[in-house]
């Protein structure tokens, strides 16, 4: 499935199949990169340039999962693998998830693949990650809708996805009924972390997974007291020019835009705070242009080189965005954003190819961030950032995922709950 052509030849590529070329290298993460033991995908790999070695984190990644799920949905309509192969992988998926030790119905944010036991991610997250199981429910979502066959691996294949979804005690997170969802809970340390989800962030799939379910549902108060508050939810400010209706100063990291849309279609869909679809194409522009104006001199920003969002950095990981800039360009930046900026994106796109050319693109696609003002370009892949890529590339050249997601009965009534309208809802939209 590697691609032997080298970063040039790629480069000349006309949009389309340059796009399928980089959603086909960047899908081997969660296809040979996977977790050996379990199919599900690994929190990150590390491919060291200068050795050829590849190492592997012994961590699954329950949200990088659900991204990997979504993109093997694309790797079969594409054709990369047969449609028993991806049957076979998620059977053991969905075996690994059911041994997964679980807290009212939600997954820690890691865990060892083949036993199923919580690989903590701190001290005292080392349990149920309310807003990492929405991404993998998500996924899910997805697979049972797309893998209708009338088979009995299939049958059985959604079964155990509607039960895994099912059994996630959404309302457990609001603490006894309060008017917010806390991020995480843990048997040793209760409701230690005592993190409130309040928006805009990556969380509003959370919330909507949340008030969607058929079981342990939250009240739609909760979305509008709990996620639509605090400080970095409304905005209206203009940033270069373009007004944010919700968001941070400047508008946060660009996966605010890519994670929760990788099922939820933003084309038409607005509630009574956003039109989503505007609101993230403003995010993509603001994000841009602050790269393109480069108020701090970054090497290599521009026009042909912009992108920030969280992802490893010369000093570690960082939540970059306009106001946390040190330099560093994450490809699922701009990747991740084709839909909302396609002639834009594409001119990103050949740029890496044709400049870093083999210092960015790996085996498992681009590696996952760069710093050219000191030099340095990661050896790591990580799964929630190689995921949204696939996914989004995919949304933009079909839709898969967006029709597959908002076909969802469960889906359709959440959207009827927080009194969201779209397309999707047909003549029956609020």
């Amino acid at each position: 499935m590697k691609d032997e052509r080298t970063p040039k030849e790629l480069a000349a590529l006309p949009d389309e199949a340059l796009i399928e070329a980089v959603q086909r290298q960047t899908f081997r993460y969660f296809w040979d990169g996977a977790d050996a033991a379990s199919g599900l995908a690994l929190d990150r790999r590390t491919l060291v340039a200068a050795t050829g070695e590849d190492l592997a984190d012994e961590r699954v990644a329950i949200g990088g999962t659900g991204f990997g799920i979504m993109g093997l949905i694309v790797a079969v309509e594409r054709g990369w693998v047969s449609r028993d192969a991806a049957l076979e992988r998620l059977g053991r998926m969905r075996d690994a998830l059911l041994r997964a030790r679980r807290y009212h119905g939600t997954f820690p944010h890691f865990m060892d693949g083949a036993s199923g036991e919580t690989i903590p991610m701190s001290p005292k997250d080392d349990a149920g990650d309310l807003v990492e199981t929405s991404f993998l429910c998500m996924g899910l979502l997805c697979a049972r809708q797309y893998f209708n066959d009338d088979t009995a691996m299939a049958r059985r294949l959604r079964a155990d996805f509607d039960m895994l979804w099912h059994e996630v005690e959404w309302d457990w997170f609001t603490q006894g009924g309060r008017d917010v969802l806390y991020w995480h809970w843990s048997p040793n340390h209760g409701w230690a972390m005592n993190h409130e989800v309040h928006g805009w962030n990556e969380c509003l799939i959370t919330y909507f997974m949340a008030a969607a379910a058929p079981r342990h549902a939250i009240d739609p108060r909760v979305y509008h007291r709990g996620f639509a508050s605090g400080p970095d939810f409304l905005n209206g400010r203009s940033y270069h020019g373009i007004e944010l209706p919700l968001g941070p100063p400047n508008g946060g990291p660009l996966f605010f835009a890519h994670y929760s849309f990788c099922g939820l279609d933003p084309h038409g869909l607005k509630d009574r705070y956003a039109d989503y679809w505007s609101l993230n194409t403003r995010h993509v522009q603001v994000n841009r242009a602050h790269c393109v104006a480069n108020p701090r001199g970054f090497a290599g920003y521009g026009e042909s080189c912009w992108g920030l969002t969280a992802s490893d950095d010369p000093d570690g990981y960082l939540a970059h965005d306009p106001n946390n800039d040190n330099g560093t360009i994450s490809p699922t930046a701009a990747l991740a954003s084709l839909p909302y900026a396609p002639a834009e994106v594409m001119r990103v796109l050949r740029h890496f190819l044709d400049v870093h050319g083999t210092r960015v693109w790996r085996d498992y696609g681009f590696i996952d961030a760069f710093c050219e003002s000191r030099g340095w370009f990661a050896d790591t892949f990580l799964a929630i950032d190689q995921g949204p890529i696939v996914v989004m590339m995919e949304n933009h050249r079909t839709g898969l995922l967006w029709k597959l997601f908002m076909s969802a009965p469960e889906v359709q009534a959440g959207l009827r709950r927080l009194d969201f309208s779209s397309p999707h809802l047909g003549a029956s939209a609020s």
